[in-house]
């Protein structure tokens, strides 16, 4: 518990209540919640690479990508393989890490733009559904 404490003093109180806030988040959540969950990290992760590169911010970039890459990788090893949709999300989601990945190298603004529309409508039909 000490440990955590003393992690959490060495972010920036607004990332350490955003990480308080999660974890509390995914304690309370049901499956379909903890995959909206991690389409809001993925969505998240994508703006503030965004913002980040646009100040040229590598460090936050690259942190930013990582958070979004954590998110697809959650989201892959909570596919189902009995659900029928397990082939289209399977590929959703490959797809989405490899514009992620390229991103690391060289960042492209608009396949990541495109990236968040489809899954801002993705999680919007998650969310509606639910």
């Amino acid at each position: 518990m000490r440990r955590d404490r003393d992690m959490l003093t060495a972010l920036r109180p607004a990332e350490a209540y955003r990480r308080i806030d999660f974890d509390a988040r995914v304690a309370g959540a049901d499956p379909r919640q903890l995959v909206l969950l991690c389409y809001e990290r993925l969505l998240g992760g994508i703006d503030r690479a965004l913002r980040a590169e646009q100040r040229g911010d590598n460090a936050g970039k690259s942190a930013a990508l990582t958070e979004t890459l954590a998110a697809i990788t959650a989201l892959q090893l909570g596919v189902d393989p009995s659900n029928p949709f397990a082939p289209t999300l399977d590929q959703l989601y490959r797809g989405a890490r490899e514009v992620v990945l390229q991103s690391v190298s060289g960042f492209d603004r608009s396949r990541l733009k495109l990236l968040r529309v489809d899954f801002a409508e993705v999680s919007a039909g998650l969310a509606a559904a639910g």
